[in-house]
């Protein structure tokens, strides 16, 4: 089959798992940021930056370096469980420390009467860990479409249980505060019910994949293992820097922002910002989506397609119309905002500006990713380590020095800055050790062309309704004309390629 169809194929079936389960997510943006204060919603998006960074502490890049053994191990199966013993062993002990350090831990977070959001949390962390190898496992398998079916059934079970606890427990309260409907509600404790829901959410997938965990055979190769761990370790310190670039700006906000004079709660203040910035950020869930739903199926496919001879220019093609859909999701996020900002309450769209911000720094990382190829394949992991750390460096920098000025503007450059000089560092490294002819002169076409097309809407259209409406049309249409003139040709070639 056609290389880049298979993996458009598998993008589109992995869409499924990653656009569903995502938009599901981002519907209760909308219902948080229209139920909760900003201070609470401020608390949700510092929870879940720790957790998404834990997280890939105990997934310490693992599921790569299953893909990558189980290519080179007679037996896949063999990879799979040392794997998965090795996930589970250490995703137990964290939660047992945290446990046993909880009132500590909850203090130095400043959360010291609500230490059940941490234990939450961290029993949400361990067990993502653990099911993640196995839903690696079924993409290893190219079982996408039961991937994708639990993905599915899991975040439903999640968005359902937050419109109980959080909407209908709410209204059913203020009508009848004896209903049975209420056995496990108390008032005012949203942050705990979302984190609740995810914890069953959570459970839930354990339970669906233990079928597949019993019929696997549990063995665990101390020497394989060796193996994997020393591949793992520099994707660990990349994992932990691309977190800190990811997820640090709002870990440490809290201790970085300047607080205005008058302000009479200044801890109120701080996580009402901070809760604007998070939901300001996720209006680039598009491009988010469609970054994780290729890296889904992007993973496996390279290092499948590493044996074919004309591997290179695969991987050049996959760059470009990587980049083009991201551009297409750029434009259509920017250029369409007057609509886009309903998706968060009122009282939060004061962040709406730093949006183009997000989405190009989430394309800069899209490349990045892209561009790693180069040293997954050649077992320099090593490089992809120091890089990150880098960016981390540059992120924490950024972050100490405007975010006291700016505020969550300040994060945003952060962001910004941090994955534009990974991308840009990567790419010159890569050309020594593994050289890909990508068709710099039509990317930077469009790059040209995407910057263009946003200047001249946001400072040449008027802003009036209906013109501004036809004109942010017009210009996406002239985009995605310009982009079939020129590729028109290597579409032709791209689908007779074998």
């Amino acid at each position: 089959m056609n290389p880049l169809k298979q993996l458009a194929g598998q993008t589109a079936v992995y869409g499924m798992a990653t656009i569903i389960p995502r938009l599901l997510n981002f519907l209760l943006v909308p219902f948080y940021t229209r139920l909760m204060l900003e201070s609470e919603y401020g608390v949700v998006t510092e929870l879940y930056a720790y957790m998404a960074t834990f997280f890939v502490i105990l997934l310490y890049g693992m599921e790569t370096t299953f893909f990558r053994y189980a290519e080179k191990e007679k037996d896949p199966t063999k990879v799979f469980s040392t794997s998965l013993i090795s996930i589970f062993s250490t995703s137990f002990l964290f939660f047992i420390l945290i446990w046993v350090f909880i009132q500590p831990i909850s203090v130095s977070l400043e959360y010291p009467n609500h230490s059940s959001y941490i234990l939450l949390a961290a029993g949400i962390v361990a067990i993502d860990a653990f099911t993640a190898i196995q839903f690696a496992y079924l993409r290893k398998q190219n079982k996408a479409f039961r991937f994708s079916i639990i993905k599915i059934v899991i975040v439903g079970v999640n968005v359902l249980l937050n419109i109980y606890f959080i909407l209908l427990c709410d209204l059913i309260y203020a009508k009848n505060p004896d209903s049975m409907w209420l056995i496990f509600y108390q008032p005012d404790m949203k942050v705990t019910y979302i984190l609740i829901s995810n914890l069953i959410a959570s459970t839930l997938g354990v339970m669906i994949l233990l079928p597949q965990l019993l019929k696997t055979k549990m063995i665990f190769d101390t020497q394989l293992i060796r193996k994997m761990l020393k591949y793992t370790f520099p994707l660990l310190v990349v994992g932990i820097a691309g977190m800190i670039n990811e997820q640090a700006d709002k870990i440490i906000f809290k201790y970085l922002a300047t607080i205005p004079a008058g302000v009479k709660d200044p801890n109120q203040y701080i996580l009402s910002q901070l809760g604007i910035y998070g939901a300001s950020y996720k209006l680039a869930v598009l491009m988010v989506i469609f970054i994780q739903m290729f890296r889904y199926a992007a993973e496996p496919f390279f290092f499948a397609q590493s044996k074919d001879l004309n591997a290179k220019k695969i991987y050049a093609d996959v760059m470009k119309y990587f980049i083009i859909f991201c551009f297409f999701i750029f434009l259509g996020v920017i250029l369409f905002m007057d609509v886009v900002q309903y998706l968060i309450g009122k009282n939060y769209r004061e962040g709406l500006f730093i949006v183009p911000l997000i989405l190009f720094s989430y394309l800069f990382q899209g490349i990045f990713y892209n561009l790693s190829i180069w040293y997954k394949l050649n077992d320099l992991t090593k490089y992809g380590a120091y890089i990150a750390i880098g960016g981390s460096v540059i992120t924490i920098l950024a972050n100490i020095v405007l975010v006291p000025r700016y505020s969550y503007l300040g994060a945003a450059w952060g962001h910004f800055l941090c994955y534009l000089l990974m991308m840009v560092v990567s790419w010159l490294i890569g050309r020594k050790f593994y050289t890909v002819p990508y068709d710099m002169k039509r990317i930077g076409l469009y790059f040209a062309l995407t910057i263009v097309i946003y200047f001249v809407f946001s400072y040449f259209v008027p802003d009036s309704g209906a013109i501004k409406y036809v004109s942010a049309t017009l210009l996406f249409i002239s985009f995605a004309v310009i982009t079939f003139i020129l590729e028109r040709n290597n579409f032709k070639t791209v689908g007779d390629r074998r």
